[in-house]
């Protein structure tokens, strides 16, 4: 358990230990900022019902036991401020990002039951002013005929 707030329902079987207690962690690796360039796709994961109180030092600290992470990014309202219920845990490769979802999906953290997911892109997203393109392209389907629509 910890102290800093963060709790989590610890499972039946296990030691309080790292799950790799040969890795160190790099406390270096919080500064980096992570993308999808510098890092695969599937390294990336999605931690969502989170409770509106859990901190991003407790994201960190919960999801640090499976590996490196680059960067950890809750989301939070634009106005308010506050939490949204939902982040995103960036690893710096796929295998302790797996290893994360497998182990911490359905578990308890600050009270709530945690569903994690890999991320996937978001496709459509524009950034600033849409680009214009010019008049629709001509259509494939072959115009209805009047006799035809008489029926």
């Amino acid at each position: 358990m910890s102290t800093s707030g963060c709790f989590i329902r610890p499972t039946i079987g296990t030691t309080s230990s790292s799950p790799f207690p040969n890795r160190s962690l790099n406390l270096k690796s919080f500064n980096l900022r992570a993308c999808f360039i510098e890092y695969p796709l599937a390294s990336k994961i999605i931690v969502r019902n989170l409770s509106y109180s859990t901190s991003e030092s407790c994201l960190k600290e919960q999801f640090s036991n499976f590996g490196e992470i680059a960067e950890v990014k809750l989301i939070k309202d634009g106005n308010t401020k506050k939490s949204k219920g939902y982040a995103f845990v960036q690893y710096t490769n796929q295998e302790d990002a797996m290893s994360a979802l497998e182990t911490m999906d359905d578990k308890r953290l600050d009270g709530r039951v945690i569903l994690v997911e890999l991320a996937k892109p978001m496709k459509g997203r524009q950034l600033g002013y849409p680009k214009t393109s010019g008049p629709p392209p001509e259509s494939t389907i072959p115009a209805q005929s009047e006799s035809e629509s008489e029926y």
